[in-house]
């Protein structure tokens, strides 16, 4: 794998993604070798990063490795059909995730499927703004404090569906609408799968805390605080 530097995390990063693409290209004319040109400049810049994104679907380094290559395989054999200009990391994620699932899925049971993906965006939001101030900090300072081991092994916990919806968003950054586009689902699905996949991973990353003892540090903390608050009042 060639070293390259990850792309830095953004709501939207097709301007940044495709900044180096040709302002216009027609894949209808061009030849065999201009098109091998193209990807190979284009396309395979993102290599690391599919790696990465590979290994927490297949949670090993051949598995990961075989991932991506046949990823880049179905890719240049799709690339006639990518729409210069567009988000081809996006449009690359979408055909990893795929074949992930075409190759990973059918060696073992289906997972089963409760109604909680049709939770409405009403009550996402309604849990999110109960949630935002104490859960995300706690997660946050949990992350903070963590070794990388942690975090990484609380993330391939997940069950699947929520931990490609979590990958995409918080280590990705895309957007839901890109995260659909990626995992071929519709928002709603999305944001319910997010929304789990995020408390999930901070119940997780609060067992290991609690193993190391920082639960307790920041509970005390916390009492001390509201105590400090009381004595001003």
């Amino acid at each position: 794998m060639s070293t390259i530097e990850p792309a830095a995390a953004a709501t939207d990063q097709s301007a940044d993604d495709d900044a180096q693409a040709p302002a216009a290209v027609d894949p209808s004319t061009e030849t065999a070798e201009q098109r091998r040109a193209r990807f190979e400049r284009d396309a395979m810049q993102y290599v690391d990063q599919l790696y990465s994104a590979a290994m927490r679907m297949a949670r090993n380094p051949s598995d990961a490795e075989d991932l991506v290559q046949e990823a880049y395989t179905k890719a240049f054999s799709a690339f006639h059909q990518y729409k210069p200009g567009t988000n081809l990391k996006a449009w690359l994620y979408r055909i990893l995730t795929n074949t992930y699932i075409n190759l990973y899925r059918k060696r073992q049971r289906e997972p089963l499927q409760s109604n909680s993906d049709t939770i409405e965006d009403w009550q996402l939001a309604k849990a999110e703004s109960h949630t935002s101030a104490g859960l995300r900090s706690a997660e946050a300072e949990a992350l903070d404090h963590l070794p990388d081991s942690d975090v990484k092994n609380a993330l391939q916990s997940i069950p699947e569906e929520f931990r490609l919806a979590v990958y995409f968003a918080d280590v990705e950054g895309y957007a839901y609408k890109q995260i659909s586009e990626i995992m071929n689902t519709p928002i709603g699905t999305v944001m319910s799968r997010l929304h789990r996949g995020r408390k999930m991973l901070r119940d997780m990353l609060a067992d290991y805390a609690a193993e190391r003892g920082f639960r307790a540090q920041t509970e005390d903390q916390a009492t001390a605080g509201s105590n400090n608050q009381e004595k001003e009042k």
